[in-house]
């Protein structure tokens, strides 16, 4: 669970959210509205280890073009297709 603190909390006691921010992320508020999330930077790198790139179709070349209609599903994710297996059920 995150600890929700206002900018203002942040700015007078830096050091301590910094140390609670190493246990959980604090979200920090502005104006009522989450704004920022302060995190351990263990966290950071591995949220930052799920970034997805993202690229047109239409900018692949004709080898990649054809890896990716060679590629086969593995049959582990086969669960995904029974209904009521997932979240979106």
């Amino acid at each position: 669970m995150a600890s929700i603190v206002t900018a203002a909390e942040v700015s007078k006691n830096f050091g301590a959210y910094q140390d609670a921010a190493v246990r959980e992320p604090v979200v920090i508020t502005k104006n009522g509205r989450p704004r920022t999330v302060l995190l351990a930077y263990e966290d950071f790198v591995r949220l930052s280890k799920r970034d997805r790139r993202v690229e047109r179709t239409a900018e692949l070349n004709d080898t990649e073009i054809a890896a990716v209609e060679a590629a086969e599903m593995t049959p582990e994710p086969d669960h995904l297709n029974t209904p009521g297996t997932h979240a979106a059920d």
